[in-house]
């Protein structure tokens, strides 16, 4: 009897611990912001060639900022505010992939060099990046992969300076990496940069310091992005 009882407030202990780390990562994926949306969605119609945009807040505040892009486009906005790359793997499957969209577009890197999810590490990030690419092309789904915008700081951590270094580096080695297996590769950074190459362009920024790209931003990234959306679909 003492045993049994030891282990039954053994397994209970367990199963707690189980629940609350079950509850850290759903709240630390957000998966909440779009289950609704999700089962609202449903299956594809048959002829129907879904395109799901994940990122971050650039992602997020599109939809809001350029309705009409999204509704005359068809595309899906799976954005979520704050955001990193390591969420995103989270979040991957229920939001992209469960989805079965043709194609998947991914923005990433704004906020991991922000440090918003710990110390930032270029060789995760990009493994993140990669991880993502896997899931979706074993899924037979089309990647389209965007750069990091331009930013010069980050008003939430002053304490990071050298965020155009590390945006311009980690761009290239997604580039580079999009290059070698074939997959597109759209541009945002260096149309939206400004002229000094240090910061995003005063004149389609939204804040100070820039972050987060106006209307005529969003209008010169859907300007790049479009043409490879309907080249895929």
């Amino acid at each position: 009897m003492k045993n049994y009882t030891k282990s039954g407030l053994l397994a209970a202990a367990i199963c707690c611990c189980l629940s609350v780390n079950a509850q850290k990562h759903d709240s630390f994926a957000n998966f909440q912001r779009y289950g609704k949306d999700n089962i609202a969605l449903g299956a594809p119609e048959k002829k129907e060639k879904r395109v799901v945009l994940m990122g971050n807040s650039i992602t997020d505040a599109w939809p809001n900022a350029r309705p009409e892009f999204f509704e005359k486009n068809r595309l899906i906005g799976r954005g979520i505010s704050g955001q990193t790359s390591y969420q995103f793997v989270l979040r991957f499957r229920q939001d992209v992939l469960d989805l079965k969209p043709k194609v998947v577009v991914i923005n990433y890197g704004t906020n991991d060099i922000a440090l918003n999810s710990g110390p930032y590490d270029e060789d995760k990030t990009f493994g993140n990046v990669l991880t993502m690419v896997e899931l979706a092309r074993y899924n037979k789904m089309k990647v389209i992969l965007t750069s990091c915008l331009p930013a010069g700081g980050f008003g939430w951590r002053p304490e990071v300076t050298d965020a155009i270094q590390k945006i311009r580096h980690l761009n290239a080695r997604v580039q580079a990496y999009a290059k070698e297996n074939k997959i597109p590769y759209v541009d945002y950074f260096s149309a939206l940069v400004s002229e000094d190459g240090t910061c995003l362009n005063p004149k389609y920024a939204k804040d100070n310091p820039g972050v987060h790209p106006n209307a005529e931003g969003y209008e010169v990234m859907e300007s790049l992005l479009l043409p490879v959306i309907e080249k895929l679909r």
